[in-house]
């Protein structure tokens, strides 16, 4: 069998950096000295191919566009790579995990984000250990010769993560991640022990590249004694096709009948609005306490257990959809690339 290949994109972002030892100044990682900067590399049986985006960012300026070139990269290269590692800063790279999931569909290949807290020209850095273990996964296959991963995933101290169930939840800590409400796909210690039945498998027969996302969408994080004039805007077709709320517990709002018909008359005129809960932990029930029944009674459509990062690429994605608003809505409901537990929908 030949070495598995394994298509490296730089983004930008930390883990890209390192430092120049006549200037002390941290500039971004030479990948023609991969192999000298991470010597451990030498050790796999595996062949590597680099590539960095036209103008590496620092993760704070991604976007949906972005999102979009490096789906470009990964589908225009499907066929001739076993894997793919995308570098990308850790502060957003759990909605970039969630754009990419919806953005490649049909995924037979595994595609791993990674990065770390510290560069990678650092002697304590993190990002040695995170990049060659997303390598080694993303090019490990089972014995009937298909790849063990074949989604969107997120890699970080240790641990594989479904891409669009994570949230980035340190600033400081090297275990920067978590996926609250799904478990890990993998662990890494002395032995990657893959936790298979929780990796997803796609029914479609071929990959299909959906870039076209709607960003003319609201986020609007509730809180205690909120007026509700400032946010008006967001329920307006003119300026948000659709809006996520993030609401108390399990779905509940303070109440106010202001709020109330501000939703009822968006949603009635067309707009879409998706409820994800503020907690970490835990899912959207919006018939459970009766502050959570006004959302219900207007038509608000329950997330479940969606992070917000996974809401806001899924909402993007199915408004862009050309399909009905009723299907819009139905999709915005059902699972469809492991982004939402099936018994909750």
């Amino acid at each position: 069998m030949k070495n598995p290949l394994v298509l490296i994109i730089y983004t930008g972002g930390t883990i890209g950096m390192v430092n120049d030892p006549e200037t002390g100044v941290l500039k971004p990682f030479d990948f023609e000295h991969l192999y000298n900067s991470v010597p451990e590399l030498k050790q796999f049986a595996y062949d590597l191919e680099a590539y960095s985006m036209d103008e590496p960012i620092d993760s704070s300026e991604m976007n949906p566009s972005r999102w979009g070139e490096i789906a470009q990269t990964i589908f225009d290269n499907y066929v001739n790579y076993d894997g793919f590692v995308v570098l990308h800063g850790s502060d957003t790279m759990a909605y970039t995990a969630s754009g990419l999931s919806f953005m490649l569909q049909g995924l037979k290949k595994p595609v791993i984000l990674t990065g770390s807290q510290l560069p990678i020209g650092q002697i304590r850095t993190d990002g040695k250990e995170n990049l060659i273990t997303a390598i080694e996964i993303a090019g490990m296959k089972d014995q009937t010769g298909e790849s063990i991963v074949q989604e969107v995933a997120l890699y970080f101290e240790s641990s594989l993560y479904r891409g669009n169930r994570t949230q980035k939840i340190s600033a400081e800590n090297f275990e920067a991640f978590s996926s609250a409400n799904y478990v890990h796909l993998a662990e890494a210690g002395v032995h990657i022990s893959f936790n298979k039945p929780a990796l997803f498998r796609t029914t479609l027969k071929e990959l299909r590249l959906k870039k076209n996302f709607c960003t003319e969408i609201g986020l609007v994080k509730l809180f205690p004694g909120m007026p509700i004039e400032p946010i008006k805007a967001y329920f307006n077709l003119e300026n948000c096709k659709g809006v996520i709320i993030e609401s108390f517990g399990a779905g509940n709002s303070f109440s106010n009948d202001v709020l109330k018909t501000l939703l009822s008359n968006y949603i009635s005129a067309g707009g879409i609005v998706l409820n994800v809960t503020q907690c970490v932990t835990g899912h959207v029930n919006q018939t459970k306490y009766q502050t959570g029944k006004m959302f219900e009674q207007v038509g608000v459509i329950s997330g479940a257990d969606l992070t917000t990062e996974a809401a806001l690429a899924k909402l993007m994605y199915v408004l862009a959809e050309p399909i009905s608003l009723t299907e819009k809505k139905d999709n915005l409901t059902k699972n469809l690339f492991g982004e939402i537990s099936e018994i909750l929908k």
